[in-house]
């Protein structure tokens, strides 16, 4: 099982900056693809930014609103996963989710598991 917990929330002006951390507990950590979700009031939830295992080569992917100004990093030997927010705008205001999600192996049966944080707010205003 992997725990979660992010932190780097906050309010910021439109054109700033804010790192999220998410912080993972286990041993697995290393085993999980990891990703970056948010829902803002109103919507559904969506999927920001995702990196693969580093055994995999690390592939990150972005949703294209964010391409350009968000980059997603994950530090297996602290069990951490950051978000780097640059040039930050009013419609990035969300509450902002870690995810992991990770597959262990029975015999010949595979099992993918997941889980998520409790989320960190992002509030970006003038």
């Amino acid at each position: 099982q992997v725990q979660l917990v992010e932190s780097g929330g906050g309010l910021v002006q439109p054109g700033g900056s804010l790192r999220l951390s998410c912080a993972a507990s286990g041993t697995i950590f290393s085993r999980c693809t990891m990703d970056w979700y948010r829902q803002a009031p109103g919507k559904e939830r969506e999927l920001v930014a995702s990196i693969g295992t580093i055994i995999s080569g690390g592939t990150t992917h972005y949703t294209d609103s964010v391409k350009g100004r968000f980059t997603i990093s994950r530090d297996d030997a602290k069990n951490m996963v950051f978000l780097q927010m640059n040039s930050l705008k009013p419609e990035d205001t969300a509450v902002y989710y870690c995810y992991a999600k990770w597959t262990t192996l029975t015999g010949s049966s595979a099992t993918t598991h997941n889980n998520w944080g409790q989320g960190t707010q992002v509030t970006v205003s003038s």
